[in-house]
Formats: structure tokens, C-alpha cells, sequence
């Protein structure tokens, strides 16, 4: 056995030029002109071949090295006569076997080609040419499988991989995100605690995930001047007693997105059966409200809703909030609602971006009413105004109907509204 060394050769005025590829091994037989680095400038990028026969003794350069002519690629064990002259012999003998079965291993991987899973963390080998074919069509070309001499992929793999995506029926179970894991522990950085997610968080985590991937939102953002409004129920007394009534202003919003649901009945409906066209129109009005627990966020209903009053709908939304906090409400009465009102009134904020509860077709985010000055009649006054949040599903709202909707509703939470209601 006799090493030799393979160099980099003249490569023109071009120096310290980057090595992207080593398309080589350790152990691995190379024939002469066979590709062995790929090496880019900012211009081109070359393929650095092999300058006779041999075996892989030690490579002496990795990606991301820089070289300029002369420097050392690696050594080769090139045989001695006797280990030729066996060699040649196998060859021959292997030879006519070889032939037979050529055809059909070609069109095997031909056939087989990205039914094969192929490990991406693997380079691929291919020339600057088929990769710059392979970027242009969008391709991984570390997803292909080539069918040359040790792997090597050539245009013809790249479009044998396109057609069978195209006529390969989608597998459901290869569609799945890929899970980012953090380089460092957060225990490397200080003193941490783990502690389990709360149940309720956990199961209510798969419905926001899907709403959120699935449902294309859109929020639209106004404010309501519900001046009258609050005048109104703050006034209100018992009409025995004489005492205030304390009514929540949820009640009263309520009252008007049941009075906007009528009027734009697209917003009461779902489209759960969206593959087969269909859509879940809605004769009742049952409002969902967000109700925040020390076990997370839940949504129950206000059933039937338009039959209620504002005094009614004020004692309910108590109760549900009570049996939710106490994990003593149905299972049930989270499900089957029209619209859902998350509201951050008594907590603070104005405008924000609520999650559509899925398979309700829009949300009403409500935030903390506050004291402005606007223009009215002809001047400034001191108005109280309330931000609204409303997210809907493009799929069958458009920007325009949910602009009228908002608008209707702000007119529902005004001064003639108000002064109408049942108490």
C-alpha cells in the first residue's frame, strides 16, 4: 500500500475560499474525477474531484474551512500490484452480475424514491447545479434519495421526488410540528420549580391550539359610548325596597349581543362541517362568558339568553361563576354556545386580541370602560367609553359585516337602548 495526497488545485485568482461541503469519508473508495469537497466563493461554487483511484486514509479538512490552492484535502492508500491485479479480477467477476440487475435497481429507487425516509441531518451529495435546480423548485434536497453511486443526486431524482408528493396520498402522520427544545436547561441559569399544569388549563390548551391553527382571525376594534348605559344601571332601584340594585354591566352587555346576534345571524352559527360546505345556522342565543378560576379560564353559558332579564342574566352570571370557581358546573354547559364575551372590565386594559372558542364563529373581547373627552353634539364632554375587541373567523365574516355588527352593537349599548330594557 502507497499514500498519496490530494490537494487543492488552481482555482484562479480565488483565496481562502469557504468549504460547504465534504462529500467524503474516512475508510470510503474513490474513483478518479469523483467529487470529493464543494467549495463557494461569492461568486460560484466548485466541486474539488478526486485525481486518481484510491481509498479514503484521513481527511484533513471539515465544513467551514477556508482553502486556497495547495492546501491539503487528504490522503489516499492507493494498493500495490498483487492487491490490483485481485481487485480487477472481482471485478470481472461481478461484472456481468452487475449488468443484469442495473436496469432494475434503477428503476427501483426511481419507484421507491421519497417513499424512502431519509435522516435530514445527513448531507446530501449532489452537484452546485442540482442543488441550485432543487432550491429553485423549493425542495430540501436533503429529503431525496439519489440514485447514483453513493447516493449522489442528479435532476432526475429532484423531479422524481416532486411527482411522487404530488401523486403521494398525504400522510396525516408526518404533518406534525416540530418540537423546539431549549439548548440550555433553564437550570442553568438559576434556581427553578416545576410543578404540574393545572387540569383545566391543560384541557382548555388543545381547544386554543386548534382555534388558533385552524380559524383565520381577524380582530376589529371600536369603543362604545355607553354613558346613558351606565347612568342608567346605576340608578336602578328595587322597587319594594328601595335599595340599589347592583346589576353587573356584563348583563347588560349581554342583552345587547343577543340583540346584534338577531340582526346579523351569521355571527350565531359554526362551521365545523367546513369540508363538506356546510353551515350551523342557530335559532337559539346561548352566550358564552369567560369566567376566570384559580384553575384557569372557563366558559360556560347563559342559556337562552333573549328570554332573560337584564336582573336575571345579573343573578346567573353569579351562580355559574360560583360553581365554576367550586368545579361544581356540568360539563355540558361549556359546550353548545352561540358567542362567547371575555371581558377584562373589572380587571384593567383597553383593546386586545381574544381566541375564538371554537366552533363559534366570532368573540367579543371587552375591556375597562373609561372616562374620555369626546366631541359631542357640537362640543367636548366628559363621556365613558368602552373599548370592544371583536375577533372573527374570516372564513365566513368579512371585515365589512364585522365592521356593521360593531357598530350595531355600540348603538344596542347607547343612550335608547338602555332607557328600553327589562328589569
Amino acid at each position: 500500500m502507497s499514500d498519496k495526497e490530494i490537494k487543492v488545485p488552481n482555482i484562479g485568482e480565488f483565496k481562502d475560499v469557504e468549504v460547504i461541503e465534504v462529500l467524503v469519508s474516512n475508510g470510503q473508495s474513490v474513483s478518479k474525477n469523483d467529487p470529493l469537497i464543494t467549495i463557494e466563493s461569492d461568486k460560484s461554487s466548485v466541486e474539488i474531484p478526486a485525481s486518481f483511484d484510491g481509498k479514503v486514509k484521513s481527511v484533513k479538512i471539515k465544513v467551514g474551512d477556508r482553502v486556497s490552492e495547495g492546501d491539503l484535502i487528504l490522503t489516499v492508500e492507493q494498493p500495490g500490484e498483487e492487491e490490483k491485479s485481485v481487485e480487477q479480477k472481482t471485478i470481472k467477476e461481478t461484472k456481468t452480475v452487475t449488468n443484469q440487475n442495473q436496469e432494475e435497481k434503477i428503476v427501483k429507487v426511481t419507484q421507491t424514491q421519497n417513499l424512502t425516509k431519509k435522516d435530514n441531518s445527513e448531507a446530501s451529495s449532489a452537484s452546485p447545479k442540482v442543488r441550485k435546480f432543487a432550491r429553485e423548485l423549493g425542495v430540501n434536497i436533503n429529503e431525496i434519495v439519489g440514485s447514483e453511486r453513493q447516493g449522489r443526486i442528479v435532476e432526475d431524482d429532484v423531479k422524481n421526488f416532486i411527482s411522487s408528493r404530488i401523486n403521494k396520498t398525504p400522510d396525516k402522520t408526518e404533518v406534525q410540528p416540530k418540537k423546539i427544545v431549549s439548548e440550555f436547561p433553564h437550570s442553568d441559569f438559576g434556581e427553578i420549580k416545576v410543578k404540574d399544569m393545572p387540569r383545566v388549563k391543560k384541557l382548555a390548551s388543545t381547544y386554543l391550539v386548534n382555534s388558533w391553527t385552524t380559524i383565520p382571525h381577524v380582530t376589529n376594534h371600536d369603543e362604545a359610548d355607553i354613558t346613558e348605559m351606565e347612568d342608567f344601571r346605576t340608578s336602578l332601584t328595587d322597587m319594594y325596597t328601595g335599595e340599589r340594585k347592583k346589576i353587573t354591566p356584563l348583563a347588560f352587555i349581554v342583552k345587547a349581543l343577543v340583540a346584534s346576534l338577531k340582526k346579523f345571524p351569521s355571527f350565531n352559527s359554526s362551521i365545523d362541517d367546513i369540508e363538506n360546505g356546510k353551515i350551523t345556522m342557530k335559532n337559539y342565543f346561548h352566550v358564552g362568558i369567560a369566567v376566570d378560576t384559580p384553575h384557569g379560564l372557563m366558559v360556560p353559558k347563559i342559556r337562552n339568553a333573549d328570554n332573560k332579564s337584564i336582573s336575571y342574566i345579573s343573578n346567573e352570571l353569579k351562580t355559574v361563576s360560583d360553581q365554576c370557581r367550586n368545579l361544581k358546573i356540568d360539563k355540558k354547559e361549556f359546550f353548545g354556545g352561540s358567542m362567547t364575551i371575555t371581558s377584562l372590565g373589572g380587571i384593567g386594559g383597553s383593546f386586545f386580541t381574544p381566541i375564538i372558542n371554537y366552533p363559534e364563529v366570532a368573540i367579543l373581547g371587552v375591556g375597562k370602560a373609561q372616562k374620555k373627552q369626546i366631541f359631542f353634539n357640537g362640543k367636548f364632554e366628559t363621556r365613558t367609553m368602552l373599548p370592544l375587541s371583536l375577533s372573527y373567523d374570516h372564513r365566513i365574516i368579512d371585515g365589512a359585516e364585522a365592521a356593521r355588527f360593531n357598530n350595531d352593537l355600540k348603538e344596542n349599548l347607547g343612550k335608547n337602548f338602555a332607557y328600553k330594557l327589562a328589569v
